[in-house]
């Protein structure tokens, strides 16, 4: 059986559907030691951020790179960043069009119409 969460972690966000007009908002998110920032996010919108936009596809495996964000200003991957007690601060990628929120563009130029 898992631990209950024990300590409080306060994430950044960037949310939005435009670079120009977004905004950040801060969360607090309950977790353990291990919980990676992908497991935060998770927590947080089940319950109740609902409407919170992030990719993700295969769960703490480090292959995919769905989950890819700047994370406290460095690319990284959110399924293999651990949570912690200090601010983090979570933006989209950069020099890609947001979205919403922490979800880019991934198309290259030569997929799109």
């Amino acid at each position: 059986m898992t631990a209950p969460p024990t300590k409080t972690a306060r994430l950044e966000i960037w949310r939005g559907t435009d670079r120009a007009d977004g905004r950040f908002e801060i969360h607090e998110v309950a977790f353990q030691d291990g919980d990676s920032v992908l497991d935060g996010l998770i927590r947080l919108r089940s319950e109740g951020l609902s409407d919170l936009a992030f990719r993700y596809s295969c769960f703490n495996a480090n292959v995919c790179k769905e989950c890819t964000m700047l994370i406290d200003g460095r690319v990284e991957y959110a399924c293999i960043a651990r949570l912690t007690e200090t601010l983090t601060r979570l933006e989209p990628m950069p020099k890609m069009a947001v979205l919403r929120d922490l979800v880019t563009d991934t198309l290259t130029p030569r997929e799109k119409p």
